[in-house]
């Protein structure tokens, strides 16, 4: 099984903290963030940041749905880790200041991939699929935080 890793940035125009209080709020911020991809979204223990447990459905394509049961810790300041209770996936997400009022968010995520020919297509597609998922939060999370 080889590892497969799936990494999308973007610069925010708001402050770094602003930024990743709103990642960080599961109870309120975040289901606002999340494209039509995630279904079943549901804080079960906590809500902001470490000690949260989520959960949510992920529809990467149109017949592959990840069930999802996160949980949520903070190992330095300004990220947040995911780590799925089950599966192997771990999201990380990083926010640090980008310059004057603007932060810069990376979130990449790392699973262990299928074996043989399926795991090629993961490897090839899964990356750009997930990171088109991430592309799309995070232009809703700019929308949330820029204003």
């Amino acid at each position: 099984m080889a590892q497969v890793e799936a990494t999308t940035e973007r610069v925010i125009a708001a402050d770094a903290e602003t930024v990743f209080d709103a990642l960080a709020d599961y109870s309120g911020t975040r289901p606002k963030l999340l494209p039509e991809h995630f279904s079943e979204y549901e804080v079960r223990e906590g809500g902001d940041g470490e000690g949260t447990l989520v959960h949510w459905k992920l529809q990467a394509t149109s017949k592959r749905v990840r069930d999802c049961l996160l949980e949520v810790s903070e190992p330095t300041d300004g990220e947040l880790v995911e780590k799925d209770r089950n599966s192997s996936m771990v999201t990380t997400w990083r926010v640090t200041p980008a310059g004057e009022g603007k932060a810069r968010v990376v979130v990449t995520s790392v699973w262990n991939g299928a074996g043989g020919i399926g795991g090629f297509f993961e490897r090839t597609f899964a990356p750009k699929g997930l990171g088109r998922i991430y592309d799309a939060l995070l232009a809703n999370l700019a929308a949330q935080t820029e204003k």
